[in-house]
């Protein structure tokens, strides 16, 4: 079992419509679309490959995850969850915890306050510092905080991550 070289991803969905009939049912705009495939491209011109998408079911965050894995690896486990979808950082974080030990690389893709909050509270402050001010300024659609984690995933909590890279996709 891997303990060390762990990477999590946090992602919040790309640019989503403003209405639909139900919150769950936006879809993306035809950026959002574009800016995901560009957030793909990155995370595998960075050598980012995750071995599992913990990924909200309501539809910006399931178009987002299709638009990503284009290029990504074919054999990512596809975990939807709904849990995630109203998750609250603490509840988020416990989903996180509960990630097979199996998965090096762990790729969460949710909502905003959710995933800007979580990404500052696993934070231990000593990470990059061009990423964690970038953080800092905010978490727009299609961010993604990337961090070193050492040790299991049950031992993720607050502080306890260490931040290497802060990207906000942008096809355009």
């Amino acid at each position: 079992m891997n303990t060390t070289n762990r990477t999590l991803v946090l992602m919040r969905h790309a640019k989503a419509v403003g209405f639909a009939p139900s919150d769950r049912e936006r879809d993306l705009e035809p950026s959002g679309r574009r800016d995901a495939a560009a957030a793909g491209a990155w995370l595998h011109a960075n050598d980012i490959h995750p071995g599992m998408a913990l990924v909200s079911t309501a539809l910006r965050t399931t178009t987002t995850w299709q638009e990503v894995s284009r290029s990504l690896d074919d054999d990512v486990h596809l975990e939807p969850s709904s849990a995630l979808y109203a998750a609250e950082p603490d509840s988020a974080l416990d989903l996180v915890r509960a990630t097979p030990a199996d998965v090096d690389t762990l790729l969460v893709i949710g909502h905003n306050p959710t995933m800007g909050v979580l990404a500052q509270l696993l934070d231990d402050g000593e990470g990059d510092p061009e990423a964690m001010v970038g953080m800092l300024t905010g978490f727009p659609t299609c961010s993604l905080a990337v961090f070193d984690v050492s040790g299991d995933w049950t031992g993720v909590g607050e502080g306890t991550l260490r931040l290497t890279h802060f990207h906000v996709s942008r096809a355009d």
